[in-house]
């Protein structure tokens, strides 16, 4: 999967809600410091799913049962008790803000509705 280049974000650009698996089909926008997908540019993107391991480097593996992603994260953030086996939520490229989900029974289901009608509303819009 292609990486935005370059320091700067844009908080105007959309942040997608996705499966990891959907990260793939993800191109670098030749025009600007961003990624494209389903025809929508972003440069962050809402994953969740479980610590799959993490070292103090701010290097973490996120599984979600599409696929697993690698995150980057502030060496401050990095710093907290991110523990394997945490179901948590997060933004992407780089992350940001962790959120440990672990006392939600209901997040796995929730997150894929989400996600679903994230893709109805706005995604499919786009490709059509």
């Amino acid at each position: 999967m292609a990486k935005p280049s370059g320091p700067s974000m844009d908080y105007e650009l959309a942040a997608l809600k996705l499966f990891s698996a959907q990260l793939r089909g993800a191109k670098q926008d030749p025009h600007a410091n961003a990624l494209c997908l389903f025809g929508i540019r972003f440069q962050r993107a809402w994953l969740q799913g479980v610590l799959v391991s993490g070292s103090d480097e701010g290097r973490f593996l996120l599984d979600d049962g599409s696929d697993v992603v690698e995150l980057t994260v502030p060496p401050l953030l990095a710093q907290s008790e991110w523990k394997t086996g945490l179901n948590f939520t997060t933004d992407y490229r780089p992350a940001q803000k962790m959120v440990d989900l672990s006392a939600h029974p209901d997040r796995e289901s929730m997150w894929y509705l989400e996600v679903v009608e994230a893709h109805k509303l706005f995604y499919l819009n786009n490709l059509t």
